[in-house]
């Protein structure tokens, strides 16, 4: 089992930035690709970011590309996910993944972010 725990959530205006964390126990974090996917109010879950276990690659929605980046670091067992120039479109509930071969995925709670034009 890997439990996530997403944090740094808040309401910003259009333009602003956010970084939002997920902290991850349980299994060996090094080991897992993890993401970032969004749920806006009455629309399905979407992807948004993933960064694989070797961190160099990353990968990206167009939605956000170029205004978001996703890093990780192993020695923290965390996932990052800086967000800027925020627009109102962004505004969702923010839920952090972790998966990889032969496993089921795994989710954290979830953390709101909203945006005011």
């Amino acid at each position: 089992q890997v439990q996530l725990v997403e944090s740094g959530g808040g309401l910003v205006q259009a333009g602003g930035s956010l970084r939002l964390s997920c902290t991850a126990s349980g299994r060996t974090f090094s080991e897992y690709d993890m993401g970032w996917f969004r749920q806006a109010p009455g629309k399905e879950r979407e992807f948004v970011a993933a960064v694989a276990q070797i961190s160099t690659i990353t990968l990206y929605s167009d939605s956000v590309k170029g205004r978001f980046t996703i890093s990780r670091d192993n020695a923290k067992n965390t996932v990052y996910l800086q967000m800027n120039s925020l627009k109102p479109e962004d505004t969702a509930v923010y839920y952090c993944n972790a998966n990889r071969s032969g496993e089921g995925a795994y989710w954290g709670q979830g953390t709101q972010v909203g945006v005011s034009s």
